[in-house]
């Protein structure tokens, strides 16, 4: 980034300011100083009027209306995908470079689809928008694509035990609102629990596990997947740039506030070891390796963490010359949502990329 950007600063808009992503994504903003002149927050007309801090300063949020982008420089949003649609392509007629968290543009045609430090490059292609993607594919590019780089990567099967703020506030409330319920109960006739109706999930979350996350699919290869396991299908693909690449997956959410973990087989095309996996993982930015088996990672300990956690890394029985298991731990409201998006931001302005066409325009110098 140059001397006079620093200094000059941008302006920023937060599209679904007052949500838990929106939140993490004024909170990083300014945990990573980035060069923010001003800092506008948007959100529905409903929650127009109260306030966010940043830096120390209480700021109105606005409503989020075409207008409101008048003058912006760079856009994070999150605020469902249904407001992206609408939104985004307005913000982009205004001048904005738009970094978006939902999953309405992951896998059109000419956005790019990125993970910081995974595919920066691909950046640079941009023609206003930038996605962000889904939350539990997001923490496994960076050990992915340091594997596929070393050994290439062949298949992957992976089953993700998704934690409730995946659903935002409502999800986080829903357990703990059931979960003091249910404590209150017993010692009670046991029907009780039967009470406690689902209104984020689709069936009761505390103290249980759903394997359905998003809407199912109906048709084709993919029938009876969750659009969340697709996600991680396609994207993994368009982030590695591996049209090919074998992936297959199941989504579960499980009783945890914050932290997704995955339990992962990788099938390579050169013969692999437990410990030439870790040398590679070791050497990869933003990862963190547990080499002994009992030091493995939990959501717990990842959450309010920027690295991605790799533990229980150990051969694939059933393919043990070219296979490994492991298992992937990270905080998704940061490296699967507002962290990214802030590091996606941080690239666009040390390359001088904010401008659509980038590709043509010379990097700056840093």
């Amino acid at each position: 980034m140059t001397a006079s950007a620093q200094e000059q600063g941008y302006t920023v808009a937060i599209l679904g300011a007052t949500g838990l992503v929106g939140s993490h994504l004024i909170h990083i903003l300014e945990e990573r100083k980035f060069p923010v002149k001003k800092l506008k927050p948007l959100a529905s007309k409903r929650t127009a009027g109260s306030t966010v801090t940043f830096n120390g300063q209480e700021i109105i949020v606005e409503e989020a209306t075409p207008e409101a982008f008048e003058g912006v420089d760079i856009v994070l949003a999150s605020a469902g995908g249904s407001v992206s649609q609408a939104l985004v392509p307005e913000a982009v007629k205004r001048g904005c470079v738009v970094i978006d968290n939902t999953s309405c543009f992951r896998l059109t045609e000419g956005v790019p689809l990125v993970v910081a430090g995974v595919n920066d490059a691909d950046i640079q292609h941009h023609n206003g928008i930038i996605a962000n993607p889904n939350c539990s594919t997001a923490q496994l590019m960076p050990v992915f694509k340091a594997l596929d780089d070393a050994f290439g990567l062949e298949r992957v099967i992976v089953s993700t035990y998704q934690s409730v703020s995946g659903a935002g506030k409502e999800g986080m409330d829903e357990l703990m609102d059931t979960t003091r319920s249910i404590f209150k109960l017993m010692g009670q006739p046991q029907e009780g629990a039967s009470q406690h109706e689902a209104k984020v999930f689709v069936r009761p979350i505390a103290f249980n596990l759903v394997a359905q996350i998003d809407q199912f699919v109906e048709g084709g290869v993919e029938d009876g997947y969750t659009k969340e396991e697709t996600k991680v299908i396609h994207e993994s693909r368009k982030i590695l740039h591996r049209p090919d690449l074998k992936v297959t997956a199941t989504a579960i959410r499980v009783p945890v506030l914050v932290g997704h973990s995955e339990s992962a087989t990788l099938e390579f095309k050169k013969p692999v070891s437990p410990q030439e996996a870790m040398d590679v993982l070791e050497n990869t930015p933003d990862v963190v390796v547990a080499r002994k088996p009992q030091d493995f990672p939990t959501p717990v300990e990842a959450t309010g963490k920027d690295p991605v956690y790799v533990g229980r890394i150990r051969r694939d029985t059933s393919n043990p010359e070219h296979g490994l298991n492991m298992w992937i731990v990270a905080d998704n409201l940061r490296i699967g949502a507002a962290l990214n998006a802030v590091r996606l931001a941080e690239v666009l302005v040390k390359n001088n990329w904010l401008k659509k066409g980038a590709a043509q325009q010379e990097p700056a110098q840093v």
